[in-house]
């Protein structure tokens, strides 16, 4: 630069002294003429001479840049002096200088620097945006996190980048890693795959599940007392149970209930103990879903729902874990086709039972329509202390679970509809009718024939095998009946009207002609219906086996299996088929 300057400079006195000279020239000297032309001669030379010098500078920078060598990047893992930082590029560890224009103290662990040949850091790229995801094994001390063994992958010890520093990380979290995977760099949100265990409890009062006094005592004895009077246990050094297994046939609400002891017991700690603030976390686990087919993934999933369970109540919720279809994943090690899965998921179940302190950490709930079949290790006393038996309602309890179904809000039909003034007595006697009805020991309500080693046989009626799932379904069924038949008379009383003026009208039935409920017209529930709903719920074979395989209906019949030698369904003929579903929707 300092030559062209000069060089320009002396261009610049050689111009001045032509001017010079043609100034001391009278204005008709020839030489003045000839002074003149060279002057814009060298002029024009001097402007070639620049555009030239710039082209040659621009090619001199193109040259550097194509054949100067690519910087590095590396991960920063910390300064290890004023001037001095730790980082890693490619695998390998370096201590290096940094560039004074980037500050040392503004750069934080476990972003990416770009680093050139003399290995020294001369700029800061931030966090890493991509890189693998991997899950932590163990939290080791507040620095320092195990991830890896999943699927053969090798176990790593990583350390917390700045962003982690104060996350709260746990076992079964899921972090990415930077790409020299030295570095945690961010935590992951949980898959939604990963969520089918976590359920919302609802409001659920004991009064919301009907035909089940008995056992719904059992749970309150079992769970409740020791939980709202930890005193009186103590003082009698009675041991509080850690587990529960509710097992019977389909149906008949043992889903229900745990959600309803999630529910009432936390509502009882927070009104009667010191807990004010304690929220209940239902963990519905669905068995079959805990099973893969890589080794060692069912473990880590029941590790990892243990892990979130305890987490939970460390912050201040009572973990209720529910495990539906328990034989599925909790079976006897025998052989079958999950022998190998069973083998090893079992003993893990059974040691992360082991870790429990009784009620005060998790509530462990089992549920089960083949107890037998779930291995004698769970459900030995210290593990499952309690065996609660949720039986098929009897008559009585098919009343109390048709009033929390057929309730005084309901449109009803005929002489019922009529006694708007006492319409819980009416209805009271509709089920009384009803219940009766379908629990007559009648030709009709014969439902299957089981035989006996002994050789006597027995006949299960219709009323037998009644459940709060089939009452529920009837109810429903027999609603649909009754909003057919109210679009239906929708449609007779405005004949005059065309198809889609009709159809518009089935959008907005009630605005232009709300139901009488008291006219007796045909358009609210009648008993009909619910007879009707009744008779098809046994007949389309959706909730019972479809074969006459006895292991199938085993799990239906409160029949100890080693007694009985056939089952066989009683199949009605099809003219009685026809009548009895005659009109169902």
């Amino acid at each position: 630069m300092s030559d062209e300057r000069h060089g320009g400079e002396r261009e610049f006195d050689l111009l001045d002294r032509i001017d010079l000279l043609i100034a001391t020239l009278p204005p008709g000297d020839a030489m003045r003429r000839e002074l003149l032309d060279l002057r814009m001669e060298i002029s024009q030379r001097e402007g070639i001479f620049v555009e030239a010098r710039q082209t040659i500078e621009k090619l001199e920078e193109v040259i550097k840049k194509v054949t100067s060598p690519a910087n590095r990047i590396g991960t920063f893992l910390g300064n290890v002096g004023k001037e001095t930082a730790h980082i890693v590029v490619g695998g390998a560890d370096y201590y290096c200088n940094v560039d004074p224009r980037i500050p040392i103290a503004k750069l934080k662990k476990g972003t990416r620097v770009l680093v050139n040949e003399a290995f020294v850091i001369v700029g800061d790229l931030g966090f890493e945006p991509a890189g693998p995801v991997t899950k932590i094994t163990e939290v080791i001390g507040t620095d320092r996190l195990r991830v890896g063994n999943e699927h053969g992958t090798q176990s790593l010890v990583l350390q917390r980048s700045a962003q982690l520093t104060k996350t709260a990380l746990k076992q079964g979290d899921e972090v990415r890693v930077d790409s020299n995977y030295r570095m945690a760099l961010e935590m992951m949100s949980a898959p939604g795959s990963h969520e089918h265990y976590l359920d919302n409890v609802p409001e659920l009062p004991w009064s919301k599940v009907g035909g089940q006094e008995r056992a719904i005592e059992a749970i309150k004895d079992a769970i409740e007392l020791p939980l709202l009077h930890p005193h009186l246990f103590e003082k009698f050094h009675h041991a509080t149970p850690k587990g529960f297994l509710l097992y019977g046939p389909p149906g008949c609400g043992k889903t229900l209930i745990g959600k309803a002891t999630a529910y009432n017991l936390t509502r009882q700690l927070r009104e009667k103990a010191a807990e004010k603030d304690v929220r209940e976390y239902f963990m519905h686990v669905k068995g079959p879903e805990i099973l893969n087919m890589w080794v060692g993934e069912s473990e880590r999933m029941v590790r990892e729902i243990f892990a979130t369970a305890r987490e939970k109540r460390r912050e201040g919720f009572m973990p209720f874990l529910f495990i539906d279809e328990a034989e599925s994943i909790l079976g006897t090690r025998r052989a079958s086709r999950y022998s190998s899965i069973l083998s090893t998921l079992v003993p893990m179940f059974c040691s992360e039972m082991d870790g429990i302190d009784s009620l005060n950490d998790v509530v462990i709930i089992l549920a089960s329509n083949r107890a037998d079949l779930i291995d004698p290790a769970i459900l030995r006393p210290g593990r499952i202390d309690r065996k609660i038996k949720i039986d098929r309602p009897n008559k009585e309890g098919a009343r109390e679970i048709y009033r929390i179904y057929l309730t005084n809000d309901l449109p009803y039909d005929g002489a019922l509809a009529k006694e708007a003034d006492n319409i819980g007595a009416a209805i009271e006697r509709l089920i009384e009718r009803l219940v009766d009805w379908q629990f007559a020991r009648r030709d009709e309500n014969k439902f299957l024939e089981v035989t006996l080693r002994s050789g006597r046989k027995e006949v299960l009626y219709r009323g037998d095998l009644i459940s709060g799932a089939i009452i529920a379904s009837v109810v429903e069924r027999a609603k649909g009946m009754a909003i057919k038949r109210a679009i239906a008379n929708q449609t007779a009383r405005h004949p005059e009207r065309s198809g889609s003026e009709v159809e518009g009208a089935r959008d907005e039935p009630l605005k232009e002609t709300p139901l009488d409920v008291s006219a007796g017209g045909g358009e609210g529930i009648t008993e009909q219906d619910l007879q009707m709903s009744f008779h098809a719920e046994y007949a389309e074979n959706d909730i019972f086996p479809p074969t006459d395989i006895t292991e199938d209906w085993l799990k239906l019949i409160d029949y100890d299996p080693e007694y009985v030698v056939k089952i066989a369904p009683v199949r009605p003929n099809a003219a009685q088929r026809g009548t009895n579903l005659g009109g169902v929707i």
